[in-house]
């Protein structure tokens, strides 16, 4: 069979929609009930007995279950079947949410707080090889963009719709919202995800094998440069935009919501053939939007033409950064790549918001922009550095992912119509 026929039957498959929506909608569920408790700290405080400052905790205890929780639990849950890991995960977010929206303790609802996050390192840990392994490998990008525009969705609409919806009945139907949601998840998922097995324990290779694989640092790395410098501006946005007298924060956050989706879409087309231009293109629009917004922001029209930009280079970087890691450890291991990163994800927030609020009190608003920026060219410059393992050429992929020995059963999924019966054998052979 010729290269070009291979291609063409690579391009006739159709993707599974319907369970990479499943997926997404999951991850929608992860950052709705992560964020959640920023926008109704007011609301929340009276009936807790705390001020909004411990309020603003719950969030912290979110990402730092989920800083702690994610290698260790990944590691631990490696052997069970991926679709059953999958639904405890979101059932676990149910009874978080639950918890939350019936408690009037905050000890409990701070513990409700650290079982979301111990969930949310598990499935975060999970989304990305679960799309890889559904799809051929030269359409894994786009159903890794798929998956995570989830990410872009629960932060563009879900949370404030959510946010609205506290306003209109309270907070506690807020919080009920994603119990719901999660619950009705796991019902889809069963129908149209496949049941893909876990690892049995003789080929499990130890994570310290897979950080250690040519490429996986380099990815890594640039999760925590991009996140760090991304942390330092969206966190303290409120603070920057009253500086350059702009007093309409909400429009701001709407105009960079908006442009993420534009850059999630981009990067969907985009992915799996120019992978590293597509990444390098991102990080050289942000590094350039910096100095702008340090710069012009008392321009108001620059301003937001500026965060317009910021929010299209941030939005596909996720997709992109993932899908080089994928690469990276392969499909089979990518639970495993993934727990890493969710991990240095969560340091890269926690450190972002820390540096931003240091340069916030010491130095002004005004040095947010300034501040962000060396993190942000540290990213850059490690793409271009990483060309041969962690972000190759076009051609190289596709050398390494023809050339790779063909995986176990259960590193692919056949999604063509005419491998449904080959598909549901392997899944009922193997994923139950």
């Amino acid at each position: 069979m010729t290269a070009s026929s291979t291609s063409s039957q690579v391009k006739a498959v159709p993707l599974p929609w319907s369970g990479l929506l499943a997926l997404s909608c999951a991850a929608f569920t992860a950052v709705l009930t992560e964020l959640l408790p920023a926008g109704l700290l007011p609301s929340m405080a009276p009936p807790l007995g705390v001020p909004e400052s411990r309020v603003g905790f719950l969030v912290t205890a979110y990402a730092a279950a989920s800083f702690l929780a994610a290698v260790p639990l990944t590691a631990a849950l490696r052997g069970l079947p991926r679709r059953t890991v999958l639904c405890g995960a979101l059932l676990g977010f149910a009874v978080s949410d639950t918890l939350v929206a019936l408690s009037s303790s905050y000890p409990l609802t701070f513990a409700a707080r650290l079982l979301a996050g111990a969930t949310g390192g598990t499935l975060w840990a999970m989304l990305v090889g679960y799309a890889a392994r559904m799809v051929p490998a030269e359409r894994r990008g786009r159903a890794i963009a798929i998956v995570l525009a989830g990410i872009t969705l629960a932060l563009s609409l879900g949370v404030p719709a959510c946010t609205a919806l506290a306003g209109a009945v309270g907070w506690r139907a807020a919080f009920g919202t994603p119990a719901v949601l999660a619950v009705l998840l796991v019902g889809w998922i069963r129908l149209r995800v496949p049941a893909l097995p876990g690892e049995p324990a003789h080929a499990r290779v130890p994570l310290t094998r897979v950080a250690l694989r040519p490429g996986i640092r380099p990815v890594l790395s640039v999760t925590l440069f991009l996140l760090l410098g991304h942390q330092v501006m969206y966190t303290y946005v409120a603070p920057f935009a009253g500086r350059a007298g702009y007093g309409r924060t909400g429009l701001l956050l709407a105009v960079f919501g908006a442009a993420t989706v534009g850059g999630i879409w981009v990067t969907g087309v985009l992915v799996d053939r120019h992978l590293r231009t597509t990444l390098l293109a991102a990080l050289v629009l942000f590094t350039g939007a910096l100095p702008v917004l340090g710069l012009g922001a008392r321009a108001h029209p620059l301003l937001v033409v500026t965060v317009a930009l910021w929010g299209v280079a941030f939005g596909g970087a996720p997709t992109l950064i993932q899908t080089a890691l994928v690469d990276a450890s392969g499909p089979a291991e990518a639970d495993v790549a993934t727990s890493l990163q969710t991990t240095v994800y969560n340091a890269g927030i926690a450190a972002g918001s820390l540096t931003g609020g240091v340069a916030l009190d010491v130095l002004g608003a005004g040095a947010l922009p300034w501040t962000a920026l060396p993190p942000v060219v540290l990213a850059l410059v490690t793409v271009v550095a990483g060309r041969r393992y962690a972000f190759p050429p076009l051609r190289h992929v596709r050398a390494r992912r023809t050339n790779a020995p063909a995986g176990p059963a259960r590193t692919a999924v056949p999604c063509a119509a005419g491998d449904r019966a080959a598909r549901r054998s392997v899944i009922d052979g193997e994923g139950r």
